[in-house]
């Protein structure tokens, strides 16, 4: 039995501002670490996300705005000259397969470490990682991040501005504001990362100002047609307890659905939970529905396709999906003929460097089996 997959939402056309995406699947942010020591992007690069250029848009892996921000070793950068150099590499090579690019900002917060950036993280609160953290000699105990003072905040929210220009100028169409899994952004939004008490902590309407004022920032930098964000409501990766989750994201996304975003980008989307349907009717512009596939769990064998109809059908406009696009190049194709997928090699996804598990997943072309999926 076949799964008549042509007949699907996934493979229409749609329109991202002024982009033309000739499918709704998404390949979502993965971090892989696989930049150079010092945040450059590298041709293993180039070749990987080149590998999945049919995806209707990549979003590019996490990429830190500046120094202290940085999160683990292999984590690539857009703060400098040669981090730009790098990147327009890569989108270079993505263009030449016919594909477009957002890239993430990410601003690790209190996930970082002195052996990985150089100084010490910086956070809402002195209040560290409630885990150990990867650095170029192994996991190491976190340590307290340096409470953010009224001048690290204007700062950091200039960084992110100058960053998002630093993409555009690496050839990225725009990019992605990440305020979720527990990264700085994020750690404002939660109860448990922020206890300030000026204008960036205690009720929600404090909490979700630092995220404001950085999406405001980026988009008046760039034009907001350029820029998307990122959330994942409930997530308590990396040790987030938000508290209030039912009035944070309500309240965060009243703020900016006047700011004509490019998109909102939902982690963990399910349409069978009322969060899903309450952010969909708030949310005036283009939703990206990440959907939730377990996790831990094993990829699905269809690797999330009927997971992202279910969600199109309850009013997402694209589907992100991360590990099938990270074991399958040619996912696209794969999902519109009914082929298997490669299995994630989970041993390879992360701080290893090189080839193995990242640019050497077999393609449909390379030889792999064709039977349909049932």
């Amino acid at each position: 039995m076949t799964n008549a997959p042509a007949d699907s939402g996934l493979f229409e056309p749609a329109r991202l501002g002024p982009l033309h995406l000739p499918n709704r699947l998404v390949m979502a942010p993965l971090t892989r670490n696989r930049a150079a020591a010092d945040g450059v992007p590298g041709p293993l690069m180039a070749t990987y996300y080149a590998q999945r250029a049919s995806a209707g848009l990549i979003i590019a892996e996490a990429t830190t705005p500046n120094a202290v921000g940085r999160t683990y070793p292999g984590i690539p950068a857009i703060h400098g000259a040669a981090h730009v150099a790098g990147w327009r590499r890569v989108t270079d090579a993505v263009r030449a397969e016919g594909g477009r690019m957002f890239l993430q900002l990410q601003h690790g917060g209190r996930v970082g470490h002195p052996d990985n950036s150089g100084l010490t993280p910086i956070a809402p609160s002195p209040v560290p990682l409630p885990e150990t953290i990867h650095t170029p000699t192994g996991r190491q105990e976190a340590v307290t991040p340096r409470e953010m003072t009224l001048a690290d905040i204007e700062t950091t929210v200039a960084d992110f501005a100058a960053a998002a220009r630093n993409a555009i100028e690496a050839g990225f169409e725009g990019v992605e504001v990440h305020a979720a899994n527990g990264h700085l952004l994020h750690q404002f939004l939660a109860a448990n990362t922020n206890h300030r008490t000026d204008a960036y902590g205690g009720p929600v309407s404090r909490r979700i100002r630092f995220v404001v004022e950085v999406v405001r920032a980026v988009a008046a930098a760039i034009g907001p047609a350029r820029v998307g964000l990122r959330i994942s409501p409930g997530n308590t990766v990396n040790g987030i307890e938000e508290g209030a989750t039912g009035d944070i994201y309500p309240a965060l996304v009243e703020a900016l659905a006047d700011s004509q975003l490019a998109y909102l980008h939902l982690v963990f989307a399910d349409p069978g939970r009322p969060p899903f349907h309450e952010l969909r009717r708030a949310w005036p512009g283009t939703l990206i529905a990440n959907p939730a596939l377990g996790r831990g769990e094993p990829l699905p064998h269809d690797g999330g396709r009927r997971a992202g109809e279910r969600l199109l059908a309850a009013g997402a406009d694209l589907i992100a999906l991360g590990r099938a696009f990270l074991a399958n190049p040619d996912l696209v194709e794969r999902l519109r003929i009914g082929a298997p997928l490669n299995q994630v090699r989970d041993e390879y996804a992360m701080y290893t460097g090189g080839a193995t598990g990242y640019t050497d997943y077999p393609t449909l072309a390379a030889g792999a089996p064709v039977a349909q999926m049932n």
